[in-house]
Formats: structure tokens, C-alpha cells, sequence
């Protein structure tokens, strides 16, 4: 049990330690992943940026991870799913609602690359894991030298299918219960973060960082 996402991500970081001779960037997904990608790139003095995807739903269940998107890029990973207008339905949209985050989380600035780099993706918890899954696969594109996946907390299975990506160098994850119903149910605090909140992280972070320099 975690006392909130601080504390997730501090314990994170220090199993994180033996990449801080790594040109990192830690790759925090919105909007729970800033605070504990706060806490990981600090600890590794490295750089903070957000992966903005979003995943492509079911037709028939809309949590069910069939893929995701990104503005560059779209990614499946259920080749059963034949229905073409409705993945071009759904990118179309996603695309609209990531165009909107896009603006707000880089006002002033441009995402980070990521060629050969070592990057960190942290998240507060996964479920499933399909639309990491499918993350994983995008951020892959961009040629980093090494993807590292950090987690606080994730079902055995949802480690199983991250840890036997070839993509993935290694998979770090605190707590691996069996029991698991949801990411919130291992926080004392899990109060919702709001694009405005996460925002604010990215930004002071960032502000930290240049005025370092």
C-alpha cells in the first residue's frame, strides 16, 4: 500500500537507480503518471516529458484496449478487429481530444526526442496492460536505445505480457498482487489529477530544470 503517488514514485526511483549514467528522459503518461514521473526524474536528474496516447476501445467494450493512438502514429493489437470505419472513426476523434492535450501540455515548447535514449515509461498502476502494450510500440518507433517500464503496482499478468515485449529492456513493478480490482485500491491517497494539476507538474518541473542550467 502506497501512501499516495509521491510516495509510489519515490520508492520507484530508487529501484531506478542503476540507469542514472543513462542519458534518460522519463516518459510520465497523464494524467497519474506526472506526479510519480516527478518523483523518478528527479532521483535520475533527467528530463520529464508525457507520452500523449490514447487508447482505442472495443466497439463492444469501450475499456478493453484493442490499440492506441498517438498524432503521428496508430497501433493495433487485436488484427481481429476488422472493422475499418470504426478504427477510422475512433482515430479521428482520439486524434481530436490528443490535438487539444497537445496544445496544452506544449504551449511553449516541443516534446523531447527520443532516439537513443534510455526511456523510462511510469505510470501510477496498469490493468490490463494493452494500452501500455500498444504505447510501448509507439515510443519504440522513435528508436530509443533502451525502453525501461516502472510501476508501482500491476497484476501478474499485466507484467507477463509488458516483460516478454523484445522492445522492453526491463519491467520494474513494486507490488504484484492477485487480487487486484484497481490501480486505486493499493493508494491511501489516490485523489484524481487533473490535466490542470498535471500540467503544473510538467511545467514546474521543467522551470526547475532550465533555470539549473
Amino acid at each position: 500500500m502506497f501512501k499516495d503517488r509521491n510516495d509510489a514514485g519515490n520508492q520507484l526511483a530508487t529501484l531506478l537507480a542503476k540507469y542514472k549514467d543513462d542519458e534518460v528522459i522519463v516518459l510520465a503518461i497523464p494524467r497519474g503518471g506526472l506526479p510519480i514521473g516527478a518523483s523518478v526524474a528527479t532521483f535520475l536528474n533527467a528530463p520529464l516529458d508525457v507520452v500523449l496516447t490514447k487508447k482505442i476501445g472495443h466497439p463492444n467494450n469501450k475499456e478493453y484496449a484493442i490499440g492506441a493512438v498517438s498524432l503521428e502514429s496508430i497501433i493495433l493489437s487485436n488484427s481481429n478487429i476488422l472493422d475499418n470505419n470504426y478504427i477510422e472513426r475512433e482515430t479521428e476523434r482520439i486524434r481530436r481530444t490528443l490535438k487539444e492535450r497537445h496544445e496544452q501540455y506544449y504551449k511553449n515548447r516541443s516534446p523531447k526526442k527520443l532516439q537513443n535514449k534510455t526511456v523510462i515509461i511510469v505510470d501510477d498502476g496498469i490493468a490490463t496492460g494493452n494500452t501500455l502494450l500498444a504505447t510501448i510500440a509507439l515510443v519504440h518507433k522513435q528508436r530509443p536505445s533502451k525502453i525501461v517500464v516502472a510501476i508501482p503496482v500491476a497484476p501478474p499478468s499485466a507484467i507477463y505480457k509488458i516483460s516478454n515485449l523484445e522492445k522492453v529492456e526491463e519491467v520494474i513493478c513494486i507490488l504484484q498482487p492477485n487480487n487486484f480490482r484497481a490501480v486505486g485500491q493499493f493508494y491511501k491517497n489516490f485523489e484524481e489529477v487533473t490535466d490542470q494539476k498535471a500540467i503544473q507538474i510538467l511545467d514546474s518541473f521543467n522551470s526547475k530544470k532550465v533555470s539549473e542550467i
